[in-house]
């Protein structure tokens, strides 16, 4: 079992206090610290932000939202994130919700489990330096023929980027077994984890042909802690100062995310290199 953080949203007033946290988690050796989005401040900048003021603790983006950039983007974000950390990044990505989709960025949403499996694909032919020929439902890549279609020009990184998918639902926690290196799961029950979510993640693994083994499994959970003894009393959200659930609810509270590695396997830290699916 790793231990991470999630620093929820970027811009609630905790700012200064998120990046401490960052750095005495890369320093007792956390595995992961990720950050959020919605529709305020963008995970991109917050992770490259904390990445350059750590040393060893991973970043990861819990999530980059896939109505937010096209899927070329996100790899190429993926990819130099990757490299201004030193091989520390992982990429979660996540179709959010109507409200975020088409209130915020204007993309209709519709059919997310396609649309993800499309995006995921792309993402991988571009981070492998495929020649980006797409032909899908929701993208078309070149989208006229005969117009070249291009690959980047960077150099593949010497690791396999370790892809999440933040799943509720059934159908979504499979898919997310099949096509993803791990899943970030939000509003967990320990004690119903099976049910809820491990049996679809491991009936994806097994239509791809694979096991558990070396897939993350990681739930966020609320960790509550305080420096005095006497426990603060749980604030009130104020309507000028949003909250996400999987940020902390006051300043004596942080979000502590687990990454159970295949059949609860246990390890110090992930390994370098893993196997894209």
């Amino acid at each position: 079992m790793q231990l991470g953080i999630n620093l929820g949203y970027w811009g609630a007033g905790m700012d200064a206090d998120n990046l401490a946290v960052a750095q005495e988690a890369d320093r007792l050796g956390y595995a992961v610290c990720w950050a959020a989005e919605a529709y305020g401040s963008d995970a991109a900048t917050v992770l490259t932000w904390v990445a350059a003021q750590t040393r060893r603790i991973d970043v990861g983006s819990a999530i980059f939202q896939i109505p937010a950039r096209q899927p070329a983007m996100t790899a190429m974000t993926a990819a130099t994130l990757d490299s201004l950390s030193q091989g520390r990044f992982r990429l979660g990505l996540g179709v959010s919700g109507p409200q975020v989709s088409e209130g915020w960025y204007g993309v209709k949403f519709d059919k997310p489990l396609a649309r993800t499996r499309e995006y995921v694909e792309i993402i991988r032919k571009a981070m492998t330096r495929e020649r980006l020929s797409y032909d899908g439902d929701h993208w078309t890549l070149p989208p006229r023929r005969p117009r070249q279609a291009h690959q980047a020009h960077r150099a593949p990184p010497a690791r396999a980027h370790p892809l999440y998918i933040a799943a509720i639902g059934p159908k979504n926690l499979e898919q997310t077994g099949e096509i993803a290196d791990g899943a970030l799961l939000i509003f967990p029950s320990a004690d119903h984890l099976e049910d809820t979510a491990v049996k679809h993640l491991r009936a994806g693994r097994e239509k791809a042909g694979k096991t558990l083994d070396g897939f993350d499994i990681c739930p966020t959970v609320p960790s509550p802690w305080a420096t005095t003894r006497t426990w603060p009393r749980s604030p009130t959200p104020s309507a000028r100062t949003p909250r996400s659930t999987s940020a902390a609810w006051a300043a004596a509270s942080r979000t502590s995310t687990t990454s159970w590695r295949g059949a609860w396997a246990t390890s110090a830290r992930p390994p370098r290199s893993r196997t894209s699916t």
